[in-house]
């Protein structure tokens, strides 16, 4: 593995950020024919690994947010900054996330995937903007999640024969414990179906970058308070998610590579239409920043 600057990285257009298990899908080789990783150098600290793939005559960066191994870094201590700064910097305009959140609207299962519509950020330690002591940052959010590249997945796993739930509203934790049975029940009255800690600040930052961002979720297990599960010490969740429920989960990660196969292959045929790519543009028409987005930015 190579510190590298962005210099070493030819210019990708797609990106994936990788949940829990994506380190599985690095070492088995599932996600296509490797071409080399680097570590970028950032003004907010170093990315983690970026991985250089190419399926056929496709490329997309791959990077793994929690880690190269196991479950190392939790979700309030990733360097979101340091990560989508780097996309950025190696030419990426499009992210696909993924993530595990636990259920909250229990017509959801677990295993089923999710195309998250809209978040409520939870969070209260991050850093989420790149525009710290700078007046900029003022940017609509009706939708936050990119709605071109929503379409796209949906289409692509309608064709591969994955189901999957088309809106929901995903709500972002500052972890790393999980919710009290009371506070999923605030969730739940405030409109909230889904639990997770990890998209917040992510789509916020990539879009004050004008990239489009959008994120596939895989249901883990029902949060606390949704049903009624017996604590068991020293599992997984501690009781929360079935042996059964554990099997399906791991082969709904397992299908990941289909799926992004299929929507990077329709991705890299669509013109980008959305207004992602359009966020600072009220911005540049009054002067206050250029076309060079790396002077956007205040300090880390």
């Amino acid at each position: 593995m190579n510190n590298s600057s962005e210099k070493d990285l030819s210019p990708v257009s797609l990106g994936v950020i990788g949940g829990s298990g994506a380190y599985n899908l690095l070492t088995d080789g599932a996600l296509g024919e490797k071409q080399r990783t680097s570590i970028l150098e950032t003004p907010f600290g170093k990315s983690a690994p970026i991985h250089h793939f190419r399926v056929g005559k496709l490329e997309y960066l791959f990077l793994s947010r929690h880690g190269e191994k196991d479950y190392l870094i939790t979700a309030p201590f990733v360097n979101y900054r340091a990560n989508i700064y780097a996309l950025k910097e190696c030419g990426v305009e499009r992210i696909i996330s993924w993530s595990g959140p636990g259920i909250i609207n229990a017509s959801f299962k677990p295993g089923e995937y999710v195309l998250p519509s809209d978040i409520i950020d939870e969070t209260k330690n991050r850093q989420t903007t790149f525009f710290k002591n700078r007046g900029l940052g003022f940017i609509r959010q009706n939708e936050p999640f990119c709605p071109q590249i929503r379409e796209v997945i949906h289409n692509s796993m309608h064709t591969v024969g994955f189901a999957h739930h088309e809106k929901a509203v995903y709500v972002c934790t500052e972890g790393p414990r999980l919710e009290t049975p009371a506070e999923i029940k605030k969730f739940r009255l405030n409109g909230g179906d889904l639990v997770g800690m990890t998209l917040v600040p992510e789509l916020f930052l990539a879009r004050e970058l004008e990239m489009c961002y959008a994120s596939i979720c895989y249901l883990t297990n029902f949060s606390e308070g949704t049903i009624t599960r017996e604590f068991k010490t020293g599992e997984l969740f501690e009781g929360m998610q079935t042996n059964q429920e554990k099997i399906q989960v791991e082969e709904s990660v397992s299908r990941f590579p289909s799926i992004l196969a299929g929507t990077f292959l329709s991705l890299s045929r669509t013109k980008r239409t959305c207004h992602c790519k359009d966020a600072m543009t009220r911005y540049k028409k009054k002067g206050v920043i250029n076309d060079d987005w790396h002077t956007w930015l205040g300090p880390a």
